[in-house]
């Protein structure tokens, strides 16, 4: 059996019919860019995650830089964010000038809170949460801590989306939510895609004027803005997926369930749901020390696996500049030498998932 660490197809496959009917009233429509289909998915997806207004854009990494931008930090300041996150996030940091500082994540993959005020300078403007993994960080003492020190609070959401904290969805506790909608996302398009969400409506305009040249009007331009504009297709298609999120979601919450159940290896670490959250697992990232001969062992059984991420962003060649080495963060680099992703995606077949546990079981 040939099993692939993720599969967009099964995804594709499984509402066919609503995707294509879709595409085609859109092309049919005339209309491709800034139409109704784009409204009617940043009114819905704000719905989805409660928060008041979302903009629509062109990519998950253009919703970071921009938020960055329009929320005024940039040459001089500083950004608190976790050191195991991938590096788009901290490009939404650099991107912009500022100076991303890193914060060991705890147990669950999360930045450690605990380990947050220490960071703090009188430079430091915002905190950067990474809901990573789909699981969600500890939103109680960010907040805090950001109101507390008067701090701008950006959440990347980029893969949580439909994840609970207390009975809140990530993106709605900050200045804004940062959201991918990248293919392999629990909420994928067909192509890059993005948004912003916010309750702060000034906020919300000045990144609508922004993404499309920085104009109200055509050829007024208000400000140097950006062109990032989330187009009718992706967003026809986003719709459609989005009326399923909860079945997705779910199907997902049970596989991952299944893992967790059924994998018992004793060189082996299942990643924990954190208390008063609802995970939406984008990955099931399980730990290894003996990560190498464990992946060339499910390769040979025709099992293919992923690591997010082997090269913490502190490590990688384009932030030498920062001037860190290794041991600077040694539970993020422990987390690089040692996470391994497991096949997972929507629609996964029961026998592909359960030759994966087998497999892992045997492994000797």
């Amino acid at each position: 059996m040939k099993i692939m660490s993720n599969r967009m197809d099964y995804g594709y496959y499984k509402y066919q019919k609503e995707f294509e009917e879709k595409a085609l009233s859109v092309l049919r429509s005339g209309w491709y860019i800034l139409g109704g289909e784009v409204k009617t998915f940043e009114e819905n997806f704000a719905a989805y995650t409660g928060a008041q207004y979302c903009v629509g854009l062109a990519s998950g990494l253009d919703a970071l830089w921009i938020a960055v931008r329009l929320l005024g930090i940039g040459s001089g300041d500083e950004v608190i964010v976790q050191g195991n996150t991938y590096i788009a996030s901290v490009m939404g940091i650099t991107i912009n000038g500022a100076t991303p500082v890193f914060v060991e994540p705890d147990i669950y993959y999360q930045i450690d809170a605990d380990k947050i005020e220490e960071k703090i300078t009188d430079r430091t403007k915002a905190v950067m949460v990474v809901h990573l993994y789909g699981h969600v960080a500890d939103m109680d003492k960010i907040t805090r801590i950001c109101h507390e020190h008067q701090l701008k609070l950006i959440e990347d959401c980029a893969q949580s989306h439909g994840a609970f904290y207390k009975g809140q969805m990530t993106g709605t506790f900050g200045d804004v939510g940062c959201f991918s909608f990248y293919p392999s996302k629990n909420l994928g398009a067909f192509g890059d895609a993005g948004a912003i969400v916010t309750n702060l409506s000034e906020l919300a305009e000045d990144i609508r004027v922004f993404r499309n040249y920085g104009s109200e009007k055509r050829y007024y331009n208000k400000v140097v803005g950006a062109n990032s504009r989330l187009d009718e297709i992706q967003a026809g298609l986003l719709n459609v997926r989005l009326s399923h999120m909860k079945e997705i979601t779910e199907e997902r919450r049970q596989l991952a369930a299944v893992y967790s159940r059924e994998l018992r290896h004793r060189d082996i670490l299942l990643p924990r749901e954190r208390e008063d959250t609802r995970a939406v697992w984008h990955q099931y990232v399980i730990r290894t020390s003996r990560r190498r001969e464990l992946t060339e062992y499910l390769e040979q059984k025709g099992i293919n696996t992923l690591i997010h991420y082997p090269i913490p962003p502190h490590l990688a060649e384009a932030y030498r500049y920062l001037g860190h080495c290794r041991g600077d963060f040694p539970v993020t680099e422990r987390y690089a030498d040692t996470v391994l992703s497991l096949p997972f995606y929507t629609g996964m077949r029961p026998e592909e998932q359960q030759y994966t546990i087998d497999c892992i079981n045997s492994f000797v």
